[in-house]
């Protein structure tokens, strides 16, 4: 675990010097890493950049397959929720992250989700 850890870091750390964000994700099937990802948020101006999302793709194209229960991920940072609806959909069994996220900066909350109702459209 250890190595696979230290390569994550690494990845994270490049990443800092393109000046986007440190987050980096790795998986792993049968103790080899077959995909690799950092944020790529601010780089690419695409909020759906993010290391995980970017290596499961890539873990996807490589097996040919979507289904990703037998691997593993490991990333620098507790995936956000998207992240981890995607981790879920793609059946990743477990996900070791390194570091826990701010409390400030767990969920964007200046976003109001209202359902709208039949008496809505009449206005």
């Amino acid at each position: 675990m250890e190595k696979y850890i230290n390569y994550c870091l690494k990845l994270a750390y490049k990443n800092a010097l393109k000046s986007e964000l440190p987050i980096s994700a790795i998986i792993v099937r049968n103790n080899k890493i077959i995909s690799k990802a950092a944020n790529r948020k601010n780089l690419d101006n695409n909020v759906l950049k993010h290391a995980e999302i970017i290596a499961i793709q890539k873990a996807s194209k490589k097996l040919k397959r979507w289904n990703l229960n037998d691997c593993i991920m490991i990333v620098t940072l507790r995936p956000c929720k998207m992240c981890e609806y995607v981790i879920r959909e793609s059946r990743i069994k477990k996900v070791y992250y390194l570091l826990e996220k701010l409390e400030y900066k767990k969920t964007y909350k200046n976003t109001d989700f209202i359902l709208i109702q039949n008496h809505d459209l009449k206005k």
